[in-house]
């Protein structure tokens, strides 16, 4: 299909260059205490982080679900992961929580004991990882592509992302502005202490004016795919086409639908190509759509009887 290209390649490395999509402002991530991320390339350009990599994995992996639907998307049915029911109609799963199966609604429910002991960790011998990932593939498929720290389980007990990805801008430049909330009742004129008769500006009372700094720049996003990894798993042929093609997909839907990464910051892909290996030839998002119904049913070996296993959290 589309990986015989792939099989001697180590990784496969994606840029894809962004431009707004309207005008040729955007606004950064920003982070407490620091703002947005500028910085200087080795060469003195000057840059900013548009989207960690942290920030980018969580969108990847929301790429799999259907919030309209509570559901994974229809390409991605079949695949296993995890449902903890909370209490009164509330629950979530490994697909939307941050840590997957560490997520305390999943390790505290009274589901996990099994998939605990599959695992199989035991403090006073050499943690078997290949048994992890076996397991990982049985019940939550999408930990082997995002990764895994099972720390309430044992220190040991984790993978690294298989897929990651970045968004930097060069040679930026700031787009300095301002505004001001107004309030229509009373305005104020006497400063934060004792802004209107009704209360402070601080607790939301008065005109409170305030400035803001978006950035203009050249985007690009970045995708690193570590095909090694994904072979070192041992999942066989099936396994193997199976974690490519769901990672190929979610980058390709998270390109064309999940650039709206703030209110002000919304891009449209202009230029999407591969720098490893060259020659490579990225598969269109409508060819891993029809693609992916038949990668899950050929690697289904490897899941849980039931693609959704439920447990329940009890506080």
């Amino acid at each position: 299909m589309f990986f015989d290209q792939l099989a001697n390649s180590p990784r496969l490395l994606i840029e894809a260059d962004l431009k707004p999509i309207q005008g040729h402002r955007f606004q950064p991530t920003g982070f407490p205490d620091l703002g947005a991320a500028t910085y200087q390339a080795p060469d003195g350009t000057q840059m900013l982080l548009v989207e960690s990599a942290q920030s980018v994995a969580n969108r990847l992996e929301t790429t799999a679900w259907d919030e309209g639907a509570n559901d994974l998307v229809e390409p991605l049915k079949g695949l296993p992961y995890v449902k903890s029911v909370i209490k009164d109609g509330v629950e979530t799963n490994s697909i939307l929580e941050a840590h997957r199966l560490n997520s305390p609604y999943i390790v505290k429910s009274d589901g996990f004991k099994t998939i605990k002991d599959e695992i199989g960790f035991n403090g006073q011998h050499p943690f078997d990882r290949r048994r992890l990932i076996a397991v990982l593939a049985k019940y939550d498929f999408n930990s082997l592509l995002h990764g895994i720290f099972l720390e309430k389980v044992g220190g040991t007990v984790r993978l690294p992302r298989v897929v990651s990805g970045f968004i930097e801008a060069r040679n930026v430049g700031v787009a300095a502005y301002g505004g001001v909330k107004v309030d229509r009742v009373q305005p104020g004129t006497k400063g934060d202490e004792k802004t209107t008769p009704y209360g402070k500006a601080k607790e939301g009372f008065g005109n409170v004016p305030y400035h803001r700094e978006d950035y203009t720049g050249e985007v690009t996003a970045y995708f690193n795919l570590d095909l090694a990894q994904i072979r070192g798993y041992g999942l066989g042929q099936a396994g193997e086409e199976l974690l490519i093609g769901l990672a190929l997909y979610k980058i390709q839907r998270f390109l064309r639908e999940g650039l709206r990464l703030r209110t002000a910051c919304d891009f449209d892909v202009q230029t999407l190509r591969v720098t490893r290996p060259e020659g490579y030839n990225l598969p269109e998002i409508a060819q891993l759509e029809e693609a992916m119904p038949k990668l899950i049913e050929a690697a289904s070996d490897l899941f849980a009887d039931e693609p959704v296993t439920v447990v329940h959290f009890k506080k």
